[in-house]
């Protein structure tokens, strides 16, 4: 029977050998990504950066010029990333969902946790869960797409509030912090220590302060200009989710939240 060739891809796409890559281009888009991470940099800063030679560099600079990939600075003699290097990252945006992109790395997190992995985002001042992965145990927890949550008792509110704006985050402490459980942080000041661990560790807890008797570690998920926009959490009942398996279970959250980070063409601050 004839191979069957995959659509987009030619019948050498699993070739990774010298042959199939265009090694000027390749150096040509290593150009452009250190300009990225710059705030400008004249063409000997770039050559240096880049470990290129300043003509190989300059050719390749006047060609994204050409495409409004990358801009001169006259006076400075700085180059920055141009606009066409904008709209031709804007295509990545449009097609990004951010709960297609969180599936793959929600159900690796199932799996390796064997908790009910959740992903939220903040909404006029609440969590509202997008969707979930759920375990196959018998007790989990269950937050169905809709479902909100006061921040200041949600795992993943607590990841988002840790990362909020000194600003946003000062007016949201003007509001009253309603207690539902004995653990409810219903303080200020109790809720900013627990922020200030929060943002050190790199993940939250909820530590029954929602629901008596369930448990929740979630993390941030960051946007491009690595603004925490979204959570990753993973609930469980305490007997399966012990404190003893925080830093355990944290790092396993972390990682996930990272590759969402990643997946949706986020930075970690």
């Amino acid at each position: 029977m004839p191979e069957t060739r995959t659509r987009g891809r030619p019948r050498a796409f699993h070739d990774k050998t010298e042959q199939n890559t265009v090694q000027s281009l390749d150096r040509a888009l290593a150009i452009l990504a250190v300009l990225a991470e710059s705030s400008g940099l004249t063409l000997t800063e770039l050559a240096q950066a880049a470990g290129q030679s300043a003509a190989t560099v300059y050719r390749v600079l006047t060609t994204f010029q050409a495409h409004g990939f990358v801009e001169l600075e006259p006076e400075a003699q700085r180059w920055h990333i141009g606009a066409g290097a904008f709209r031709t990252g804007s295509a990545f945006l449009r097609r990004t969902k951010l709960a297609d992109r969180a599936r793959g790395a929600m159900e690796m997190l199932m799996r390796e946790s064997g908790e009910t992995a959740n992903l939220g985002v903040e909404d006029k001042g609440e969590v509202l869960f997008l969707t979930q992965v759920e375990t196959h145990e018998a007790i989990r927890a269950f937050f169905p797409p809709g479902t909100r949550s006061p921040m200041h008792v949600s795992g993943i509110g607590k990841a988002l509030l840790a990362h909020m704006s000194v600003a946003k985050l000062a007016r949201f402490m003007m509001e009253p912090l309603r207690g539902f459980t004995a653990a409810s942080l219903t303080e200020s000041i109790a809720l900013e220590t627990d922020l200030i661990e929060t943002r050190a560790r790199g993940y939250a807890i909820d530590n029954e302060e929602r629901t008596e008797g369930m448990r929740c570690i979630a993390a941030p998920i960051f946007d491009a200009q690595g603004a925490a926009v979204a959570g990753l959490s993973i609930s469980g009942p305490v007997f399966r989710l012990s404190l003893a398996r925080a830093e355990e279970m944290g790092a396993l959250v972390k990682r996930a939240a990272q590759g969402v980070t990643e997946a949706t063409g986020g930075r970690v601050p």
